[in-house]
């Protein structure tokens, strides 16, 4: 556009008209320094860069639109939503760019970035003592019940629309239409593997869905905290493990029914926490500790059944979220 068209319309090319329109399209970088010696590919996708910080931005625009356009939410209703943190920080500059006040859900034992981020932005943030027994700083499947219920109270009390990240189907459809084929077109469709951390399992049943309908042979594996692997049908001994935003211990996932999965896959709090440090150190990706688990995962995956094999994952949120926790002693 040359400076007439400047002028005259008042933008150039390439602005967007809100930064709900900067969600996606995230780029996808080689872990090639991570990978060093080992045999394989490790493709990271860089869903931190999103505006808010964490691929829960998807999840939070498509949850919001779908409403505006179906009615469930009306003009100005208030929106209330359980949140570990990043889904929250999502859904505030969703409800501020499209006018609706927003009441974010948090336990406790999740990192003070992250509600404080989510009061920045405008939103109303209530926080939820941990249960009995509970680690400060971790949130565990105990807690996150105690969130649930004053969720559902606040929403009654105000007559919100809750978006509902663990049942609304929208959330697997934000991956299904974006992150998985966005993984589908930035390799080429020369991918072996898949795997990814299960917070709602939303991301995981997006992409796998994706990824599979374009090619069948995609093997795809659910990522779990060693000592609360649920989903790989094992008893939960390690409720309170530091891996923030999943592993809640919960195996009746919705988002997780019908998914034709490969495999489950166990990282333990110490691999998550060492392997982000090494993203950092190493390849110059600040990124939490569901990223540290991720990586970990798929490095796992090279070093013995998928040796040679290319494997994809996402880096879900930001280093800043967790600059409180122990992630970065």
């Amino acid at each position: 556009m040359n400076d007439s068209a400047i002028a005259r319309t008042g933008v150039a090319v390439g602005v967007l008209p809100s930064a709900l329109d900067a969600i996606g399209n995230t780029p996808m970088v080689r872990l090639d320094r991570l990978t060093d010696g080992v045999d394989g590919t490790l493709l990271a996708k860089l869903e931190y860069l999103n505006p808010c910080g964490s691929k829960k931005d998807r999840v939070a625009k498509r949850i919001i639109q779908a409403a505006e356009e179906t009615g469930a939410l009306q003009p100005g209703q208030p929106v209330v939503e359980l949140t570990s943190g990043n889904t929250g920080a999502g859904l505030a500059i969703a409800c501020a760019v499209t006018g609706h006040p927003f009441v974010a859900v948090l336990s406790r034992g999740s990192s003070t970035e992250r509600a404080r981020m989510i009061a920045a932005l405008g939103a109303e943030v209530v926080l939820v003592d941990q249960a009995p027994g509970s680690v400060p700083g971790r949130v565990s499947g105990a807690d996150l019940a105690l969130v649930e219920k004053q969720a559902r109270l606040i929403t009654q009390s105000r007559g919100a629309f809750r978006s509902d990240q663990f049942e609304n189907h929208h959330n697997v459809e934000a991956h299904y239409t974006g992150t998985g084929p966005e993984i589908w077109a930035q390799t080429g469709g020369r991918l072996d593997a898949f795997a990814d951390f299960v917070g709602t399992g939303g991301c995981l049943a997006g992409v796998t869905r994706a990824l599979k309908e374009r090619d069948p042979a995609i093997r795809c594996f659910a990522v779990e905290p060693e000592g609360a692997a649920v989903l790989a049908g094992h008893e939960v001994f390690e409720s309170h493990h530091p891996i923030q935003g999943g592993g809640f211990g919960r195996a009746d996932l919705t988002h997780l029914r019908d998914v034709p999965l490969d495999g489950y896959l166990q990282v333990t709090g110490d691999e998550a926490r060492r392997t982000s440090r090494l993203l950092a150190t190493r390849e110059g990706i600040f990124a939490g500790f569901s990223a540290g688990a991720n990586v970990a995962a798929a490095l796992h995956l090279l070093r013995h059944e998928l040796a040679g094999a290319t494997v994809a994952v996402v880096i879900p949120d930001s280093g800043l979220k967790y600059l409180s926790t122990d992630l970065w002693e």
